[in-house]
C-alpha cells in the first residue's frame, strides 16, 4: 500500500486550500521499513518508480564495520541499538536507521548507510 506525498494538501497561513486534482502515481511513497535486529537477516524485493527494484532489509544480524584507524572493514554482528539520535523511541524497539549507534562484537559504531533502501548494514568505529 502507498502512502501520498503530494504537496497539495499543505497551507502554512491557516487558510482551507482544496484539492484541484487527482493524486498522481508519481506522487506515491511508501512506508518506513523499520529494520531490527534478528538471528537471521530478512530482505524484501520492491518494486519502486520507473520499474526499479529497491532491496528492503527487514532484520538484521550483521553489519560490515570500518576501522577508520586501521582502514580495514570487518562483518561484526549486531548486539544492540543504543541510540537513534532522530527519534530515542527508535532505540528502545531497536530500529536500525543511518545515524543510529550500535553495539557490535567490534565496539561502538554508527550506522552510514540506509538499510531500508540500501539492504545492508554499513558502520564506522567510533572511538572510546
Amino acid at each position: 500500500m502507498g502512502v501520498y506525498q503530494g504537496n497539495d494538501l499543505k497551507k502554512i497561513t491557516g487558510g482551507k486550500k482544496r484539492r484541484h486534482r487527482k493524486p498522481r502515481k508519481y506522487e506515491m511513497g511508501s512506508y518506513p521499513t523499520n529494520t531490527r535486529i534478528s538471528e537471521k537477516d530478512v530482505r524484501k524485493p520492491d518494486r519502486v518508480f520507473g520499474g526499479n527494484i529497491k532491496i528492503r532489509l527487514k532484520y538484521a544480524t550483521y553489519a560490515n564495520v570500518v576501522d577508520p584507524e586501521s582502514k580495514t572493514c570487518k562483518k561484526a554482528r549486531i548486539l544492540q541499538v543504543l541510540m537513534v539520535p532522530s527519534n530515542p523511541e527508535l532505540a528502545r524497539h531497536g530500529v536500525i536507521h543511518k545515524g543510529a549507534v550500535i553495539l557490535t562484537e567490534v565496539g561502538k559504531a554508527v550506522v552510514t548507510s540506509r538499510p531500508g533502501q540500501d539492504g545492508v548494514v554499513n558502520a564506522v568505529l567510533l572511538k572510546e
